[in-house]
């Protein structure tokens, strides 16, 4: 079964090769935690690591360039580009860069760019027969930005762009919690006053599933074939989309609720404004700089809670 990315093809082995690859230099950086080797060096600027000779050992760089001179076991960059002018015994990737395999190198595992290009400067570069190359090409500017500065994805510019973008989930939210009260009033109603009797034990609850859901699909990328864990991936991937989705409408119109009445006489509430007053609440509170992620976690926790607890609602009492 395949899968496409703008015109990029690849099957769902590549997803277990990207695992496995990052999953062994992950390894490699506990093992390896200091690089420091009369066989590797810096630019001037250190923006750049030259390995000279590295043979046995993996090199992961942060924010920099690589280049391979002679010989390594294994190389990985975020936010860099990797030029192989020797060898390289096992995998290369690169996230947030290109690799570039000068004529004469040589790869001997598998290729994984992403937000990047691969660039051999032959049509026939040296590989190892059978080995993938994984590529997408997209986004490579802002993956290479984020990674140089991480701190921005936890504290956003404020700018036009930014501004627009709120304003459009603002809207996008509101439709989707307009028609999902409408399409099913009896299941967000119930929803809603689960949540509100045992707010704690919903987010418990929701808080185990996820981790178990996520214990269950990295385990199965070790012990199942690889079909049976990219159907389990994306099994679980749309489990916990329609949980968020439905989690947080609930949210919505339970925040939404809650503001009329503190807020709003009687004669003025109605749903459609719980709703827009629900969506506007938790829009400015996924907008907060360093408490977004944390709102996140908690949109998906209560949403998977919500699931988990659908049908023992008479059973919980009020927490």
């Amino acid at each position: 079964m395949a899968a496409s990315i703008g015109f990029i093809q690849y099957e769902f082995s590549d997803l277990q090769i990207a695992v496995r690859i990052a999953a062994g230099f992950l390894f490699a950086l506990v093992v390896n935690v200091l690089l420091i080797n009369a066989q590797i060096s810096a630019d001037t600027g250190g923006k750049t690591l030259v390995i000279d000779d590295y043979p046995g050992q993996e090199v992961l760089a942060y924010g920099k360039d690589i280049i391979v001179r002679k010989r390594a076991k294994g190389v990985l960059a975020i936010g860099g580009n990797i030029t192989i002018e020797g060898s390289v015994e096992g995998d290369v990737a690169a996230i947030g860069g290109s690799v570039i395999q000068r004529d004469g190198a040589f790869i001997g595992g598998d290729v994984f760019v992403l937000g990047g290009k691969y660039l051999p400067d032959t049509t026939t570069p040296l590989r190892t027969e059978g080995k993938e190359t994984v590529m997408y090409a997209g986004y490579e500017d802002e993956l290479r930005d984020l990674t140089q500065n991480p701190s921005q994805i936890l504290s956003p510019t404020l700018s036009l762009t930014f501004l627009a973008q709120r304003a459009l989930s603002l809207l996008f939210w509101f439709v989707v919690s307009m028609g999902l009260a409408t399409l099913a009033p009896g299941a967000v109603s119930r929803a809603i006053a689960r949540f509100n009797l045992s707010t704690l034990k919903i987010f418990a609850v929701g808080v185990c599933g996820l981790i178990i859901t996520t214990v269950g699909v990295i385990g199965s990328l070790g012990f199942l074939p690889d079909f049976l864990s990219a159907i389990l991936g994306l099994m679980a991937f749309v489990l916990l989309m329609l949980a968020y989705v439905f989690g947080r409408v609930a949210l919505h119109l339970s925040v939404g609720q809650f503001l009329q009445k503190k807020f709003f006489a009687e004669r003025g509430r109605s749903e459609t404004l719980a709703i827009f007053l629900g969506v506007l609440a938790w829009t400015l509170f996924l907008s907060i700089p360093y408490v977004w992620p944390l709102a996140v976690v908690a949109l998906f926790s209560a949403g998977v809670g919500l699931v988990l607890t659908a049908r023992s609602g008479s059973n919980w009492k009020s927490v």
